[in-house]
C-alpha cells in the first residue's frame, strides 16, 4: 500500500508539473509557432503597412579609436554615440566606409528597423526608421536567438533576455515532452493508441530525415 501511495503521489506531481509549465510556455511556442507561418509564406500578409521617418541628429560623440577598432569592441564604443542619437535595440553590424567618412549602423528592435548614417568628420547622422509590423517583429524574434555573427550579437540585454527564454522554452519543452511519455505510460488504456502514434510519427519524421539528406 505504502508503495502505490508513493507512485500515485509522483505521478501525481509529474502530472501537475507538466500542466503547469506547459501553460507557463505556452505564450512563447505560440511566438515560435505563428513566426513560422511569416516566415515562410511570403504571401501572407503583413497586417500593418511599412512606415519611414528621417530625421538628422549632430555633434555625436565618436570613439577616438575609431580606425583601429573592429567586431563588438567597437559596438560597446559606439553605445554613447547611439545613446546620444536616441536610438535603441539590437546592432545588426558596423560597416565603417573608409574612403567616404562614414559609417553605417543597422540597429533592430522587433517590428522597427532603424538605419544611421553617420558623416565622422561633422559627427553628424541621417537616421531613417522603418516601422515593419508586428508579422515582421514575430519573424525576428524567431530567427534572433541563432548563432548569426556570434561575436558582435546580442549587444542588446532585452535580445539576451528573449535568448534565455529561447532557451528556457527548449528545455522545457523536452521536459514536457519526457514527462508527457510518462503520463501516456502510466494509462494502461491508452498504450495501444499511444504505440501506434509514437510509431507514425517516428516513421514520418525519419523518413523525412532520409529524403532531405539524399
Amino acid at each position: 500500500m505504502g508503495l502505490h501511495r508513493m507512485r500515485w503521489r509522483f505521478y501525481r506531481l509529474i502530472r501537475d508539473v507538466h500542466l503547469y509549465f506547459g501553460l507557463f510556455i505556452s505564450p512563447f511556442v505560440l511566438v515560435f509557432a505563428i513566426s513560422v507561418f511569416f516566415l515562410v509564406h511570403s504571401w501572407l500578409p503583413r497586417i500593418a503597412s511599412e512606415t519611414s521617418t528621417t530625421r538628422v541628429v549632430s555633434a555625436l560623440p565618436l570613439p577616438g579609436d575609431l580606425q583601429v577598432l573592429s567586431g563588438r569592441p567597437l559596438i560597446d564604443a559606439l553605445k554613447p554615440t547611439l545613446e546620444k542619437a536616441d536610438v535603441r535595440g539590437e546592432v545588426g553590424f558596423v560597416r565603417h566606409m573608409v574612403k567616404e567618412e562614414k559609417l553605417i549602423i543597422p540597429v533592430t528592435i522587433p517590428g522597427r528597423e532603424t538605419t544611421l548614417s553617420i558623416s565622422i568628420p561633422s559627427r553628424e547622422a541621417t537616421i531613417v526608421t522603418r516601422e515593419t509590423g508586428l508579422a515582421d517583429a514575430l519573424v525576428t524574434l524567431h530567427k534572433s536567438p541563432g548563432q548569426h555573427g556570434p561575436d558582435i550579437r546580442m549587444n542588446w540585454f532585452y535580445m539576451r533576455a528573449w535568448r534565455w527564454m529561447a532557451d528556457a522554452t527548449v528545455y522545457l519543452i523536452l521536459f514536457i515532452s519526457v514527462t508527457g511519455i510518462y503520463l501516456w505510460y502510466v494509462l494502461r488504456a491508452e498504450r495501444s493508441v499511444g504505440f501506434i502514434l509514437l510509431f507514425a510519427g517516428a516513421l514520418s519524421f525519419f523518413g523525412m530525415a532520409y529524403a532531405l539528406s539524399h
